[in-house]
């Protein structure tokens, strides 16, 4: 009965952020991509104090996935410049720091790629998109301007 229940919550789960992503601009869809990585990242380091190899190599391949196929996907580096360039480097730095976290059971590394992660997340937070302000839109050197000042 629970595990019909569970896959019944999880049903109803991955609706509710399917019609998040459906609605979503691409501002939130940004946003979104760091709340999920931020959260594999909270699961990865549970499965390791559990001592679970597996879920926890699961936990942490998801959040390489967002970073990498999600959010230094969606850099225009030509349009941002150098400071595109440093954000790519940055998640790049970050995929690094968790295949060693995920070699090594070292949580803090992962907690080391949670604040980094949780820096750029408030920093894009603060901008607002241009249609919702009605103000003009920001570059994309701006945008990454004010996301790596944060970090």
């Amino acid at each position: 009965m629970f595990a019909t229940a569970r896959r019944g919550i999880n049903a109803y789960s991955n609706i509710g952020i399917e019609t998040d992503v459906a609605n979503a601009d691409p501002h939130k869809l940004i946003l979104m991509l760091y709340d999920g990585a931020l959260c594999a990242l909270i699961d990865a380091k549970r499965q390791i104090a559990q001592r679970n190899i597996a879920a926890k190599g699961q936990a942490i391949s998801k959040a390489i996935a967002i970073i990498e196929s999600g959010l230094r996907a969606s850099l225009d580096i030509k349009a941002g410049g150098a400071l595109g360039e440093r954000l790519a480097a940055l998640y790049d730095y970050m995929c690094t720091r968790l295949l060693e976290a995920n070699l090594r059971n070292t949580p803090e590394h992962i907690d080391e790629v949670s604040r980094l992660l949780g820096e750029l997340r408030g920093a894009w937070a603060q901008i607002r998109p241009a249609v919702a302000t009605n103000e003009p839109a920001l570059t994309p050197e701006a945008l990454a301007a004010a996301a790596l000042r944060r970090v």
